[in-house]
């Protein structure tokens, strides 16, 4: 049986990306995207991020449009760190749940943070404590997306590495914020590792397999698989 095993193990290598369909497709339009920020036209370029960002201004005359265009880039392009997080997280999270259900993942956190933050934003510009200027501001990229796709992930994990990863993601967020000093998208990443936590009912409820606890690692080790018949890819 282990040898059976070991044999499948080894055979489904190459295959591995094609039981991931949504994050192989995602993470190729982000490379593409990436590439082309630093290989097209700058101005081009800069027009575009622009045009993509997920600020009061755009948000307010055509939402739908700015949240999904947002998405379409990584911020800093093909060498952003989000580029190597990205396949493994949302792939880790794609194997367990689907591919619908961690694309709706991914939603919840990239719109609701958005929403979270630029709504408070709106609001202060009305009542008058922030300048005009505040409806335009720079902000786009795959981060909340995928920090909540991540806290989702951790739902899953058992306990020693699910807190191990969601210690990881708290320190890279503190990092962030020392290096970058924008509050708006520090709370952005705040709000979508809560969102993602959130989800645990949902993911776990969903899962097609996550690890056992150690009681039943002791009686049978493996993956527990769920009782709700897999394939929503």
């Amino acid at each position: 049986m282990a040898d059976n095993r070991a044999a499948g193990g080894a055979g489904a290598g190459p295959r591995a990306p094609l039981t991931v369909p949504f994050t192989l497709g995602y993470t190729l339009v982000l490379l593409g995207t990436g590439l082309y920020a630093r290989l097209g036209d700058p101005g081009t370029v800069r027009d575009l991020l622009a045009g993509s960002s997920t600020d009061v201004s755009h948000l307010s005359e055509r939402p739908l449009l700015t949240l999904l265009v947002s998405a379409l880039w990584a911020v800093g392009g093909v060498t952003s760190p989000y580029l190597v997080a990205f396949p493994l997280v949302l792939g880790a999270l794609e194997r367990r749940l689907g591919g619908v259900r961690t694309a709706g993942v991914f939603l919840l956190g990239h719109v609701l943070a958005t929403l979270l933050t630029e709504v408070p934003v709106a609001v202060s510009v009305a009542a008058g404590h922030l300048p005009d200027s505040s409806l335009r501001r720079l902000d786009y990229g795959v981060s909340y997306g995928l920090i909540a796709c991540a806290a989702a992930l951790a739902g899953l994990l058992s306990p020693r590495r699910r807190w191990a990863l969601l210690g990881g993601i708290g320190l890279a967020l503190a990092a962030g914020i020392l290096v970058d000093l924008d509050p708006l998208t520090g709370w952005g990443h705040a709000f979508a590792l809560l969102l993602g936590v959130l989800s645990w009912p949902y993911v776990r409820r969903n899962a097609r397999w996550r690890p056992r606890s150690r009681r039943s690692d002791d009686a049978s080790p493996g993956f527990a698989h769920s009782e709700r018949a897999s394939g929503n890819t």
